[in-house]
Order: C-alpha cells, then structure tokens, then sequence
C-alpha cells in the first residue's frame, strides 16, 4: 500500500465535484431533523452503517476486480431507489473519473459509472487494494456531509473535525466489513438501505434555490 496514494485518492480538494453535494444533508437540516453538531452526529453513523456500508463495499469489489463494473454498477442502480440520488452518483462518478484519469491510466468502465465504482477503479489504477477503497469510501461519505454541515449550519469547524475523530474507529470499522466481502457475488453485497434519504433527495431535487446539488 502507499499511504500517499491513498490520502491523495481521500483528499477532499481533488477536483472531482464532491463539493457541490451535502450527500443527503441539506433536505434534513431545512426539515429539521439535523439542527447542531450532536443531530449532525446522528446523521453520519446512520449514514456510515446503511449507505456507507453500501458505497464501501462496491467501491472493494469494484478494486477487487474491474472486470465486474458493469455487474457492480447495475447491482447499485438496483439498491438506490431514488432517481435524483442515482443522477447524483453518477454526476460524482463521472467527475471523479476524470480527475483520476488525469493521474492514472484507469481502463474502461463505462461512461458514467456509479461513485463508488468508479472510487474502485480508480484505486485499482493506483495500485491499492480493496481495504483501501473502501477506507477511502467511507472517509469521502463523512467528511464530504461534515463539510457541508459547516456551511449550512454555521457550526464550529474545530468541533465538526473533532466528531469526525470520534468517527473514525467506525469508518474503520465499516471498512474492513466491507472489504471482507468484496469477493462475494453482486447480489449478495450488502444492501442496507436509508428511505429518509431517498425522499429527502427528492424533495430536494424540486427545490427552486439550494445550496448543493444533491
């Protein structure tokens, strides 16, 4: 494994496009169910164990073998109900393969993959291993919703790092589970599912004026 690889891959600031999604915020703080750092905190470890879960282990199996990225991406179609959060995946995939091909020869996986193929893809291009696309997975889910959690509550900057501290035993941990699994067939990976998200994405994608994209 090279370290550098992978914090390169996790850095917020490549420019691939996750800056101008909240992943599910932004529709829970304008109903209300998100309002300071400890209801941000909820929403995280219930997006780490359902989506997170989700996301890290397609993006294992898709590293694991890329032979599969057609199998992996209609087995995430298939566990994302909402059309708006499937524009959104796929808005993030395709940007995401774009910066990585700039750094590695990554090979053909479709136009406009699901994020977390393409996250596994571009691992794979890098020379990492599963365990590490799904750390990188679950890492990039967080701290992109913690990011926008400072710009549309105003919260503390050095409180919002200091959860996602707390955090980080169980993105390892949602990690390594879905590692383990990145052999086992699509229909068996895990498909652990968030319905406040799926109609909070919708709502959302209704809206006249938002701050993020999804």
């Amino acid at each position: 494994m090279s370290l550098a690889t992978l914090l390169l891959l996790a850095d917020g600031r490549l420019p691939s496009g996750g800056h101008a999604h909240s992943g599910g915020l932004e529709p829970q703080i304008a109903n209300g169910r998100v309002r300071d750092i400890g209801g941000l905190d909820g929403f995280l470890r219930g997006k780490l164990a359902t989506s997170g879960l989700v996301s890290a282990a397609f993006a294992a199996a898709a590293c694991a073998d890329t032979g599969r990225a057609a199998e992996l991406d209609a087995g995430l179609d298939a566990r994302t109900p909402s059309p708006a959060l499937r524009k959104a995946s796929r808005a993030q995939g395709r940007a995401l393969l774009r910066a990585g091909r700039a750094m590695w020869p990554v090979g053909a996986i479709g136009r406009e993959p699901h994020q977390p193929v393409a996250l596994g893809a571009l691992a794979a291009a890098a020379g990492l291993m599963p365990a590490e696309a799904a750390i990188a997975a679950a890492h990039g889910l967080v701290t992109g919703s913690a990011s926008a959690g400072v710009r549309l509550l105003g919260l503390d900057p050095y409180a919002v790092h200091a959860l996602l501290a707390r955090l980080a035993p169980e993105c390892d941990r949602i990690a390594a589970a879905a590692a383990a699994r990145s052999g086992d067939p699509v229909d068996e990976l895990p498909a652990a599912g968030a319905p406040l998200l799926d109609i909070g994405a919708e709502h959302h994608a209704t809206w006249e004026v938002r701050l993020f994209a999804s």
